[in-house]
């Protein structure tokens, strides 16, 4: 994968790390991260050995949102072009097989907080801020905000952030449950490196299906949604990585997980 706008690395085995990577704009989101980001999201499916993806931002800040610079002049039909690959991205971010992990390193504005809330869980710097400005803009939420936001912090709160356009702190972002957690600066990765970790050595297939299954609770009632559960439940019985789990705890050691 060569990108202009993105850079990625494997920091540890199993473990991929990708830089939205447009620091002298606080990485806002152009039109070329708008197609690199659709190709990401969608060869990262292929990538066998990625078992967790941490997303973070080069210099000071995660992203400013969308780049517009860019945007200013743009036909409509121009303007609708580019964001519908933008709207493939985010349902490619959604559908991501394996984990995703925001690391919030600056301020994420608009479509950057759309991709905290893309991912599967966010950690942020302490000197990290929040908005969704669009209102103030013209416009709304284009990338799922208004979808992902009330899910992570309620309707009522969501409704406040988005109908002023007001930023607000790391801080606020963790009480009102849009980040899990609040990490000093300079220790932000090494956390977020650590909790990968963590899932990269479990069963990436029993990741895999729980991730699944969470996803369903907001589109199913109690028992549909248990119904999913014991769908992904019983397709883990026959796998390999479910034998090998139970034959390492009985024989006290690491389990070695192939995703089979």
């Amino acid at each position: 994968m060569n990108f202009k706008t993105l850079k990625h690395d494997v920091p540890e085995p199993g473990i991929l790390l990708v830089t939205l990577n447009r620091p002298e704009v606080l990485n806002a989101i152009n039109s070329t991260m708008m197609a690199e980001l659709l190709t990401f999201w969608q060869q990262i499916e292929s990538e066998a050995s990625t078992r967790c993806v941490v997303l973070t931002g080069a210099g000071k800040a995660f992203c400013a949102g969308a780049d517009l610079k860019e945007r200013n002049g743009l036909t409509v039909e121009t303007w609708r072009e580019h964001h519908e690959i933008l709207e493939r991205a985010m349902e490619a971010m959604i559908d991501c097989p394996v984990p995703v992990i925001a690391a919030v390193n600056g301020a994420a504005f608009g479509g950057g907080l759309e991709l905290v809330l893309g991912s599967d869980f966010a950690y942020a710097a302490a000197d990290a801020t929040f908005a969704m400005p669009e209102a103030k803009l013209g416009f709304i939420p284009g990338a799922m905000g208004t979808q992902t936001l009330p899910r992570a912090c309620g309707a009522r709160r969501a409704k406040e952030i988005c109908l002023t356009g007001d930023a607000f702190t790391a801080a606020e972002a963790f009480a009102w449950g849009v980040v899990n957690r609040v990490c000093e600066p300079e220790g932000l990765l090494h956390e977020v490196l650590a909790v990968a970790r963590k899932i990269a050595a479990n069963a990436p297939l029993a990741v895999l299906e729980m991730k699944r299954a969470i996803a369903a609770t907001d589109e199913t009632d109690l028992k549909s949604g248990y119904r999913v559960e014991l769908e992904a439940y019983n397709r883990l019985i026959p796998t390999e990585d479910r034998k090998e789990g139970i034959c390492a705890f009985n024989e006290k050691r690491a389990p070695r997980f192939q995703g089979r």
